[in-house]
């Protein structure tokens, strides 16, 4: 016999049951997963990323191309 897996609920952190039936998984609840998707569509969560600059202020060396 398999174990059913579990996993936090990326939310609120409470155990949840990884199997077909739940529907909101990895989420706990439909709240917990529309409170999340709030939270992307708000932008409070965000990929850094780095800022690429003048593109002619640094020569192929990464020296300064003014002087």
């Amino acid at each position: 016999m398999s174990q059913v897996r579990t996993v936090k609920c990326p939310h609120c952190g409470t155990p949840v049951r990884w199997v077909p039936e739940n529907r909101f998984r990895p989420f706990c609840s439909e709240r917990c997963k529309q409170i999340d998707l709030g939270a992307w569509a708000s932008e409070d969560y965000r990929v850094p990323a780095a800022d690429p600059g003048d593109p002619g202020e640094h020569g192929p060396s990464g020296q300064s191309s003014q002087g």
